[in-house]
């Protein structure tokens, strides 16, 4: 009884896979490589600008540390400095693109 039903199964399987193709549109490509595009755009001016502002919060955290003493300021100044993110990543542009249509 298993042996007519593999060939049966086997000609389903391969009819599925071969007749169900994914479309491709020609927009996310565009839309693909304009992302591409943007984000490496970005990155090229993020990455010095978030470099400057992490070396200015070391110093400034250190430099308050210095005149105030005060430890937990100077802990806060270097993380509010130096979290990320460091590199825009097409993600990241997505989740801020989507949270700006939501407001």
């Amino acid at each position: 009884m298993l042996k007519p039903m593999k060939p049966l199964a086997a000609t389903v399987i391969v009819s599925a896979l071969c007749f169900s193709v994914p479309e491709a549109n020609a927009e996310d490509a565009i839309e693909k490589a304009g992302v591409a595009v943007g984000v490496t755009l970005g990155n090229i001016l993020f990455l010095p600008i978030k470099a400057i502002e992490v070396t200015v919060g070391a110093v400034s955290g250190a430099f308050s540390y210095v005149v105030t003493g005060n430890a937990d300021l100077t802990k806060q100044i270097w993380r509010d400095t130096s979290e990320g993110p460091y590199v825009i990543t097409p993600d990241l542009r997505r989740a801020t693109s989507r949270a700006a249509r939501t407001k």
